[in-house]
């Protein structure tokens, strides 16, 4: 007998927006596989429909929802818990904790749920105070009415733990070892410095672009990434394009293969990310071997586990710390070889899926012993 699932909380399937939709992307394969009737609900405009790697037996549903920074994730969550809610799957999980606010409608329709919280939202410097409030009381409602909660990582799980009582699973992102890409026209092997991250203060972009003077001076930067909305941090990287001809700004990349390119011949990757547990861009970097230079954090030295080069997030510290790095092709190798046995070892794909469905599959039966335990008082 089949089991249903409904995935809510990201822009759909497949997407290719951030950590969420990849491992959506992945792991909603991995369930049809597996023989479950997995709905992935999304928004509007935001799927890549002619992807080859589509699979059709999973089922994408569309719902409404207000498409700004502050109310897209509450607004879509919403509509998405609703309509799951009607449909009633055999479980559900959601992705991001201020869907929290949203768990009541599927807990009185009997679906148990798995939340996948994400990082510490009520931290991030790209939150005003009125929206990290909105994020730590869906947190609170999280905890109080989540049947499993999936962190991912073990700093995660102790913060919540510390802050809100509650144990969960912890299940981090996967990466995949690629083949060997050539490398991108224009570039050498080695022979440039790389940031991929979302244009937010808290993933140290700025403190980067001001990294970036200096090591253009002598090397190639390449800059993956945008805000999604326009801002002074993409202002900023675009000034810095016009006035030095070594600096390179890709945008938004989409293309996997060109990413993972990107990362495989880098000479110095900068992972500036500071709140969030285990990254999934720097999972992925680790995959495809990219020495890397990380800013020093708790989630950061988890994921890397020595496998990196750690600095503070001051711009004189991460351009040094960079061109050393890049003066030293033994130790980019040996720094290469080590994040891509990390990752190999600690985070296959193959293992979060197996993860995942084991929580899905305890939230079912918890719920159906909770039922049954009432049906005999």
């Amino acid at each position: 007998m089949s089991k249903s699932v409904a995935i809510i909380g990201t822009r759909g399937y497949p997407s290719y927006y951030g950590g969420f939709e990849t491992a959506v992307r992945r792991l909603a394969p991995y369930l049809a596989e597996q023989g479950w009737d997995v709905t992935v609900y999304g928004r509007r405009g935001t799927t890549v429909d002619d992807d080859p790697d589509l699979d059709p037996r999973v089922i994408r549903r569309i719902t409404r929802g207000v498409e700004t920074k502050s109310l897209s994730t509450l607004s879509y969550g919403l509509t998405a818990s609703l309509d799951a809610a009607r449909r009633k799957p055999d479980v559900a999980l959601v992705l991001n904790c201020a869907n929290g606010f949203w768990l009541p409608s599927l807990k009185q329709r009997g679906v148990p749920t798995v939340v996948n919280v994400d990082g510490i939202e009520w931290d991030r410097a790209k939150w005003g105070p009125a929206a990290k409030k909105v994020f730590h009381q869906g947190a609170v409602w999280t905890a109080r009415y989540a049947d499993r909660i999936v962190y991912d990582a073990s700093s995660i799980e102790t913060r919540w733990r510390e802050e809100f009582g509650r144990d969960g699973d912890v299940i981090p992102y996967g990466g995949d070892v690629p083949p060997d890409y050539p490398v991108e026209p224009g570039l050498s092997h080695r022979g440039y410095a790389l940031l991929v991250a979302r244009f937010v203060p808290e993933n140290t972009v700025p403190e980067f672009i001001e990294a970036a003077r200096r090591i253009a001076q002598t090397r190639d930067v390449v800059i993956v990434g945008s805000s999604g909305y326009g801002g002074p941090i993409d202002d900023a990287v675009a000034a810095l394009t016009r006035s030095n001809a070594r600096v390179r700004w890709f945008g938004h990349v989409s293309d996997d293969r060109r990413l993972h390119s990107l990362w495989q011949h880098a000479g110095a990757y900068f992972h500036g990310h500071s709140v969030g547990g285990t990254n999934p861009a720097l999972v992925q970097a680790m995959a495809c071997g990219a020495p890397v230079v990380a800013r020093d954090t708790v989630f950061n030295r988890e994921v890397l586990d020595g496998a990196g080069v750690l600095v503070t997030p001051d711009p004189h510290d991460i351009a040094a710390t960079v061109l050393t790095l890049m003066d030293d092709p033994d130790r980019q190798q040996s720094l290469s070889e080590w994040a891509q046995r990390r990752a190999e070892a600690a985070y296959s794909w193959e293992s979060v899926h197996a993860a995942y469905e084991r929580s899905l599959l305890a939230a079912i039966s918890e719920r159906r012993s909770v039922f049954a335990g009432a049906g005999r008082a």
